[in-house]
């Protein structure tokens, strides 16, 4: 099983299983990391931001446009920076190490 590592917001790292297919927001939610995901992954918010590990990033596919204008409100926003319901977890992120940001912005309360 594919594994992938957060570094969340405190700095500890939380090392978890992340099985291919699933997104990096349905891998928080499923191993109780603290990221919002306001709109359930439907790419609407960027609640779900990340800052991806400078050697991962390049592994990633491409942001959508919608994902870049999505990622254009969120907190804290770097050149690694993606939205967790739009990477999918396949075998070759095996690994993948993730940044949660200090803040996230809620554009949708």
């Amino acid at each position: 099983m594919p594994k992938m590592t957060f570094i969340q917001k405190d700095g500890s790292r939380k090392e978890v299983d992340a099985p291919n297919g699933l997104s990096v927001l349905e891998i928080a939610h499923r191993n109780d990391i603290d990221m919002e995901g306001a709109c359930e992954g439907s790419l609407a918010c960027s609640t779900c931001h990340v800052i991806v590990d400078k050697a991962w990033y390049k592994k990633l596919d491409a942001p959508s446009e919608d994902e870049e204008d999505m990622l254009d409100l969120a907190f804290g926003l770097t050149k690694t920076s993606r939205l967790g319901c739009q990477i999918v977890m396949r075998d070759e992120l095996d690994g993948l190490v993730v940044r949660l940001p200090e803040q996230v912005t809620n554009w949708m309360e």
